[in-house]
């Protein structure tokens, strides 16, 4: 497709090729055959699971394996245009038009899924540089270089991409370092009693970790890397890795003067401030939440499909568990609403924890499950407040 030309009134651009993107499309295609849609992206455009990324190397998958389909192939499935590898400068809502590096593209309405970025902390030393982060296929891929024929992971971060890592590369044979300036792994989703399960399980596979700290300083060593810890402690290390937590990509929509809060600001149709375009996936923020997980990514397809094609449709959030990807303790969590009143109780069994979030009336807010626990999940969500009604 020539960029310059100009799409039907009714066409669809969508930017971003990730899991919102193509589960975007897949649910248009469910309802209307041949609307016309370009996907642009500045990516090759192949579909690869993202989520696999932290599971990759103890299932001996090469990055080149998690591609399940090709750009072209895509494009022939799904009968869409796919601009790949071309970056997207400007959006001129009043033209309702983009401005990209292949040249300029009309829409009828746009959608951003423009995901996000992994937070870089500043780092000092003169190996602060080296610092990897995997966030797409091909950071996947330098990450699976540099560890090649190496033994030591330090990782920066203990929330949930920290640990599936963590997890992944002891089980891969490495040993692995995980240092947080919290007390606890996934402090932002466990409580501490169930924080303490998983991180004793995860030591017994051989991770190590540095709570109430951070790194101060990455130097090279010898041969080998030396990660200095706030707290004194130095860590030898061959290849560092941040995992500290996503921001929204932003710059694009406050260009434009579209709202962004903490991501950017849709209404419970997924529509921004600006007309004709909608957001959704890891970039966006409905009603204040920011839900970087495949279950509200989901729900947020197929509503916005009906929506863009005429069926305008509010979007609703029932409970969505989350699996933390840890195959030494498998963890399932939904946690309490912000703000939620009430406390956890807490019950071990065999081989598992049950932590439930109880109103003081005793109704279920949120819960965790470990191990044997979690095969609790379908009949504890269906006891869930759903999280947007």
């Amino acid at each position: 497709m020539n960029p310059t030309a100009n799409p039907t009134p009714s066409a669809i651009v969508i930017i971003g090729s990730g899991l919102a993107g193509y589960t975007l499309i897949r649910e248009i295609r469910k309802l209307d055959k041949e609307a016309p849609i370009t996907l642009v992206t500045r990516e090759p455009g192949y579909l690869y699971s993202k989520p696999m990324l932290s599971t990759a190397l103890a299932s001996k998958k090469e990055p080149e394996n998690l591609i399940s389909n090709s750009s072209e192939n895509m494009a022939t499935q799904l009968n869409i245009n796919i601009l790949s590898q071309t970056d997207v400068n400007a959006i001129d809502t009043n033209q309702q038009m983009i401005v990209t590096t292949k040249g300029n593209l009309s829409y009828g309405k746009l959608v951003l899924a423009l995901g996000a970025d992994q937070i870089r902390i500043p780092l000092q030393g003169d190996a602060a540089t080296q610092v990897l982060t995997v966030n797409d296929l091909e950071d996947y891929a330098a990450f699976r270089k540099a560890i090649s024929g190496k033994k030591k992971v330090s990782i920066l971060g203990a929330g949930l991409i920290g640990c599936e890592f963590a997890n992944d590369l002891v089980l891969g044979g490495y040993e692995v370092d995980v240092i947080d300036l919290a007390p606890q792994a996934l402090g932002r989703l466990l409580p501490e009693a169930a924080a303490h399960e998983l991180q004793d399980r995860l030591t017994k596979a051989g991770v190590r970790w540095h709570f109430g700290t951070t790194v101060g300083s990455i130097s090279n060593g010898d041969d080998s890397l030396i990660v200095e810890l706030t707290n004194g402690q130095k860590l030898l290390s061959d290849v560092v890795l941040s995992a500290v937590g996503l921001k929204p990509r932003l710059d694009l929509a406050k260009a434009a003067g579209i709202s962004t809060n903490i991501g950017i600001a849709v209404n419970r149709e997924l529509q921004t401030s600006a007309t004709n375009v909608y957001s959704l996936g890891d970039c966006a923020e409905v009603d204040g939440l920011v839900l970087p997980y495949v279950m509200p990514i989901m729900q947020a397809a197929r509503a916005l499909a009906n929506t863009l094609l005429g069926r305008v449709t509010t979007l609703t959030y029932p409970a969505m568990p989350v699996m933390v990807k840890t195959p030494a303790f498998p963890t399932i969590v939904s946690p309490p609403a912000q703000g939620s009143e009430g406390d956890w109780k807490i019950a071990p069994i065999d081989d598992g924890l049950e932590a439930r979030f109880e109103s003081a009336d005793g109704s279920l807010l949120g819960f965790v499950l470990l191990g044997a626990a979690t095969a609790q999940r379908a009949s504890l969500t269906k006891e869930l407040p759903p999280v947007l009604q």
